[in-house]
């Protein structure tokens, strides 16, 4: 599988961001929070693509699903 989420000391001081960007994981959940589409926040970044938005939310879901030592915590 295919990171797209990134955290490297020397970008953004290690926050998780897109991978290849500079764009913090946290600026785009904000955004959808605020009502924000993904289609709007492609619009706010056209550099990324709408496929690599929609996988970076895969990406954090899948995260968030498992806790630290891999087990499944969320069933959908």
């Amino acid at each position: 599988m295919k990171k797209y989420i990134a955290s490297t000391p020397n970008i953004m001081g290690g926050a998780p961001v897109i991978a290849g960007t500079r764009i913090p994981i946290t600026v785009i959940i904000y955004r959808l929070k605020e009502g924000y589409t993904v289609n709007d926040i492609h619009h706010m970044y056209p550099w990324v693509s709408l496929k690599k938005l929609e996988a970076v939310l895969n990406e954090l879901a899948e995260k968030m699903a498992h806790n630290q030592n891999g087990q499944k915590i969320l069933q959908t």
